[in-house]
């Protein structure tokens, strides 16, 4: 079972993931299939507080004929956020994130020893 989703599920947002783990932010994953479009969603959830997450990273991707995720989406919506921000790729993800670290790391209490910024 493992072997299956190796390929696609846990390779998906691998570096926004290891920034995360970086920076000591638990997160939670789910995929969702939604029944009434061709596309796959995949939810990464992050910023727990009183035992619930707030954030939330939500991935709209498509596979390739040749079987490669092919992101198509990333959104991320922030606890209370109306306008969600919308990333065409992952780097511009980690981008933002990077710029913006100091922000909810803060908030959580667990910003990471030594990293300079």
């Amino acid at each position: 079972m493992e072997n299956c989703q190796k390929g696609g599920n846990m390779l998906m947002l691998r570096r926004t993931k290891n920034f995360l783990n970086a920076y000591g932010v638990e997160y939670e994953k789910e995929h969702v299939n939604p029944l009434m479009v061709p596309g796959r969603v995949y939810v990464l959830k992050f910023g727990k507080r009183d035992g619930e997450f707030l954030n939330r990273f939500i991935v709209e991707h498509s596979y390739t004929w040749t079987g490669r995720d092919k992101i198509n989406k990333i959104t991320l919506r922030l606890h209370g956020q109306k306008h969600p921000r919308e990333f065409a790729n992952e780097a511009k993800l980690l981008q933002y994130l990077e710029k913006h670290a100091d922000c909810y790391v803060k908030k959580q209490g667990n910003k990471k020893a030594g990293k300079n910024s």
